[in-house]
């Protein structure tokens, strides 16, 4: 029903309140509605949070924006893990009709007498209204209403006296209210900050201290080796190392060197054919070690401040455990063949698909004791394979059963798929999602996305900006050269919270296996890749350096570690990207106002200059103000305003990010 002064039109909400809204502990996020009323009378609006708890939080007052009419804002900011919901309060606001009206009628002589009375009265009910403890604010109403009544004083001076900033604030800390109303209550869930925040780096451990013996044959490593490298990626400031699956690996229709039909005897085949004689999902490849290895490797990575992700993908090799044991999992041809994951032209005769209709309770089960085989094993995120193949409501049951037991288990889609389907995935409790970022080349098309993913679509889908995958290695990177490399991963680490990297990214590794194609020539899929990451050091042929400085400013500024708050500015050339985060913190030190500013020349093979127009308030700035814009990675420094020159060369360097010190 409608309240007597309506809240309509309530954002952020997901399915009409089906679904929580996603929150971060420490994220700020912003709640607006359209609250109006009959006739002129001023009216105010709030956001009232209520915590895990059930406990309400102090009211936040809502702001009235200049466009569109009678819509208001305010931004609220979950403190605690768990389950939160929000309302939006509305109320006619006596005192402020009183001050408006009397202000005008005053001016024009009209009813003079009767409207000091009544700001008298309404100042006096206003101050008897206050709640214990708010002494000091009731003394500085009453004073205010003892003036108004004061006949002996100007008139100018007693409605001064009503209307004085003093007034103002105590009445912004207590206001009166009347004909209050309230929204519907909707779900927040506010996740711990590894949902939102974190530099990701991804290895096959196969590959991580692999060799090549006396005769030339590839020695595999192990998560014993792979321990080796981890101080490496813990070093350039990564918080996340992701492993593809570590499950034993198919023989069945094993793929050789660069998706070949026909392996070798030493070929390891894809990690992703899951399952065979030595197990399935389960177990861990003996060539990569046992589970003492692998509790061994996350106790290293933890120590070092990494996090482990593994890859869920519930897919089977064709002797995976599972295809005997319940062949009613799979899809059986009418030539009683069981059908194996296509993607045309693309196929894939070493994976079959699981099939989710004959038998979902027990595949549920099953998969969800696989999930917490690995939890227990210290897991606390897991990369979802392919999760759009799957039916959504498995994901929504098995990730709601896992957060009521487990709230800091995090899940990341792995869906590069339709718009729908990967904000649905979102919507139903995936806590980050892969985007289409890897294809966004285009300063414009850049621009776009990048605001829709920190405006448009942030209350249901958190991106993972990644640079590079096993799968995708972009024609941008392939022929781009080192400064594609350097302004792609400027994008991803300053533009989301959340980015990754693919190991060879940091070694320009940029060849495909056809012209066309976005696969890796010699595609760690299929075969082990021997790297020699000192030698490239003592070359300068890494990226290391340059991604270490990145993740270093990452961690500098809080600015970098939200997603709602980046404003994108107007360039006078489209091949210079140009946007900025602020964050205003409070500490105990005081107020923290952070702002940074990224300009990207997105052209890897030509210097670009442009002038950049700054929206100056949402630097927290006004117009005419100027700031100190000290780049992070040059160290150069310039005095900035409005409009400001910026010139960038690739083969120096592509892309300024800037820390803005406000002049005072």
């Amino acid at each position: 029903m409608t309240t007597r002064i309506p809240i309509m039109d309530v954002h952020p909400v997901v399915e009409g309140g089906a679904h929580p809204v996603k929150g971060v502990v420490g994220e700020s996020f912003p709640v607006m509605a359209s609250v109006f009323r009959e006739g002129h009378d001023l009216l105010g609006a709030e956001v009232v949070l209520r915590g895990p708890d059930a406990v309400d939080r102090p009211p936040v007052r809502m702001r009235k924006l200049p466009h569109p009419p009678d819509r208001w804002v305010g931004d609220v900011t979950p403190d605690a893990e768990g389950s939160w919901t929000f309302r939006v309060q509305s109320w006619g606001d006596p005192v402020g009709t009183w001050q408006h009206d009397a202000a005008v009628k005053i001016a024009a002589g009209v009813d003079v007498a009767l409207m000091l009375a009544e700001g008298e009265a309404v100042l006096e009910r206003a101050a008897t209204a206050l709640p214990s403890g708010s002494g000091a604010d009731r003394q500085v109403l009453r004073d205010a209403a003892t003036a108004l009544a004061d006949e002996r004083r100007p008139v100018e001076v007693r409605l001064a006296a009503g209307t004085s900033p003093e007034v103002d604030a105590a009445l912004s800390r207590h206001p009166l209210r009347e004909l209050l109303g309230s929204s519907p209550a909707y779900p927040v869930f506010a996740d711990r900050p590894r949902a939102l925040v974190g530099s990701w780096y991804e290895f096959f451990p196969r590959s991580e201290g692999a060799s090549h013996d006396g005769s030339g044959a590839v020695v595999p490593g192990t998560l014993k080796t792979a321990v080796d490298r981890l101080p490496a990626v813990a070093e350039m400031g990564f918080d996340v190392i992701y492993l593809p699956p570590v499950h034993p690996i198919g023989r069945v229709n094993r793929k050789g060197p660069n998706n070949t039909l026909v392996p070798g005897p030493r070929d390891p085949g894809s990690p992703w054919a899951i399952g065979a004689a030595e197990g399935g999902h389960d177990a861990i490849h003996p060539d990569l070690g046992d589970f003492a290895d692998f509790d061994a490797f996350v106790t290293r990575a933890r120590q070092l401040g990494l996090e482990v992700a593994l890859d869920l993908a519930l897919q089977c090799a064709p002797d995976h455990p599972w295809v005997t044991a319940h062949p009613e999992w799979f899809t059986t041809r009418v030539d009683g063949t069981i059908a194996y994951a296509e993607n045309p032209p693309k196929k894939y005769q070493d994976i079959y698909p699981l099939n989710f209709d004959n038998d979902p309770t027990g595949l549920y089960a099953e998969v969800l004791r696989v999930v917490r085989l690995w939890m227990d094993h210290g897991v606390r995120i897991f990369r979802v394979d392919n999760p759009h193949t799957k039916p959504l409501d498995f994901w929504e049951r098995l990730l709601a059963e896992v957060r009521g037991t487990d709230p800091d288990v995090v899940f990341l889609a792995e869906a590069f798929t339709r718009p729908a389907m990967m904000r649905a995935l979102g919507t139903i409790g995936f806590h980050q999602s892969y985007t289409y970022f890897t294809w966004r080349n285009e300063a414009p098309e850049l621009a776009d996305y990048l605001h829709e993913l920190s405006h448009e679509t942030s209350h249901v889908l958190r991106p993972n900006l990644f640079v590079n995958t096993p799968d995708i290695l972009t024609a941008y990177l392939q022929y781009g050269g080192p400064a594609a490399f350097k302004l792609r991963a400027v994008l991803a680490a300053t533009g989301s919270p959340s980015w990754g990297v693919y190991a060879g990214f940091d070694l320009y590794e940029h060849v495909a296996v056809r012209p066309g194609s976005e696969e890796y020539l010699d595609s760690e899929k299929y075969q082990i890749r021997v790297r020699d990451w000192d030698a490239a050091a003592r070359d300068g042929r890494t990226l290391a350096p340059y991604l270490t400085r990145l993740n270093e400013i990452r961690r500098a500024h809080p600015a970098l570690q939200r997603l709602r708050n980046l404003t994108v500015h107007k360039s006078d050339n489209e091949q210079i990207l140009c946007f900025s985060k602020r964050t205003v913190t409070e500490t105990a030190a005081g107020t923290v106002d952070d702002v940074v500013i990224v300009a990207v020349n997105v052209d890897a093979h030509h210097a670009h200059e442009t002038t950049v127009h700054l929206d100056m308030p949402a630097l927290g700035m006004g117009w005419s103000d100027t700031f100190s814009a000290v780049d992070e990675i040059s160290g150069e420094a310039w005095h900035w305003g409005e409009h400001d020159y910026v010139r960038l060369d690739p083969t120096r360097e592509p892309a300024h990010i800037l820390s803005v010190r406000k002049n005072h």
